[in-house]
């Protein structure tokens, strides 16, 4: 018989493992849905992203407020960081397979480039949806908005052209949401 220290010990060790091996499970499990907070450089909540995985696609839902009257692009960027004023930090855009930008581009375009742009009316709101083969939600696809730590969604100040490499001449950024699981 083990000391009661020893026992205590052990049974203290081998819930941690099993609360680590759950947590790691949960971890590589594909959510069905995420939903992301965007926000402007001074903080102000413009809306969100609802990212759903479908059958054979990731189907794409901006709801967003309190943004510019005017035409915008959307883009996944390959880091999960939103700092103001810039958002910079976001990185480039989501690449993994090394292509160049724009729907257009005849050369195939970045993962993190959507097939459209977001128009916001008069009432500074706007809506878009966006459907696409090339996303996914399954934590271990190297198309996942989650792969190497996250991503972020950046909606630009202009229009995407849809093929100038490398940002389509959306111009700044102006909103940013983390994607993470």
């Amino acid at each position: 018989m083990l000391p009661k220290r020893i026992a205590i010990a052990s049974i203290v060790f081998l819930a941690a493992g099993m609360f680590a091996a759950t947590a790691q499970a949960k971890s590589s499990e594909k959510p069905a849905k995420l939903v992301v907070a965007l926000h402007s450089s001074d903080g102000t909540d413009v809306g969100t992203a609802t990212f759903t995985e479908k059958k054979k696609s990731l189907h794409i839902h901006i709801d967003a407020k309190n943004l510019p009257v005017g035409t915008h692009a959307v883009h996944i960027h390959q880091v999960a960081k939103c700092d103001a004023p810039d958002f910079k930090t976001a990185g480039g855009h989501f690449n993994p397979d090394g292509k160049k930008h724009g729907m257009n581009n005849p050369l195939g375009h970045h993962n993190g480039d959507l097939p459209g742009n977001l128009v916001i009316g008069e009432t500074h709101t706007g809506t878009v949806d966006f459907t696409v083969n090339y996303l996914t939600l399954a934590p271990d696809a190297a198309n996942s908005i989650f792969a190497n730590g996250g991503t972020s969604i950046v909606i630009h100040d202009h229009a995407d052209d849809m093929v100038t490499d490398p940002t389509g001449n959306a111009g700044n950024r102006i909103a940013c949401g983390v994607i993470i699981q």
